[in-house]
């Protein structure tokens, strides 16, 4: 299943600047989702990280993982048509090689444990075929 950026924005809140993902080219509920994050030069937080040499700050691609892991985990768990707010709880992270502009960013998602309000998932993130960071990611959820 592939899903774009309108039923991206149906599944989990988030807005410009801060919607991180751009499109899922790949989701099979409770075995992978495969997401893309386009890197633009145009990102507002490359004013900042760095003026000289600019990098995607580890936070958000950190929040990037976390939110395909939101949409994995909604589509794995059924709740189609359900309002869900997302709390993130752990999050174990290693950077590996720094993200840059005009990166595309394919992020993939596993499960590691999966209950009806909360989850596991294993994240990683490749630029090309290079690993860049992964993480493990802890979270619960509240329907609204």
């Amino acid at each position: 299943m592939e899903l774009d950026i309108q039923e991206i924005k149906k599944i989990i809140p988030h807005r410009f600047p801060f919607l991180l993902i751009d499109r899922v080219v790949d989701l099979r509920p409770n075995e992978k989702l495969v997401a893309i994050k386009n890197v633009s030069i145009n990102e507002q937080f490359f004013v900042g990280h760095f003026p000289q040499e600019k990098i995607m700050p580890g936070v958000l691609l950190v929040e990037a993982m976390a939110q395909a892991g939101c949409v994995y985990f909604y589509y794995s768990q059924n709740l189609q048509g359900k309002d869900i707010t997302y709390y993130l709880g752990k999050v174990e992270a290693k950077f590996i090689a720094p993200v840059v502009p005009g990166d595309q960013i394919r992020i993939e998602v596993t499960t590691v444990k999966l209950m009806p309000k909360a989850g596991f998932l294993k994240t990683k993130a490749f630029v090309q075929d290079k690993l860049v960071a992964e993480a493990d990611i802890g979270f619960g959820v509240k329907m609204n």
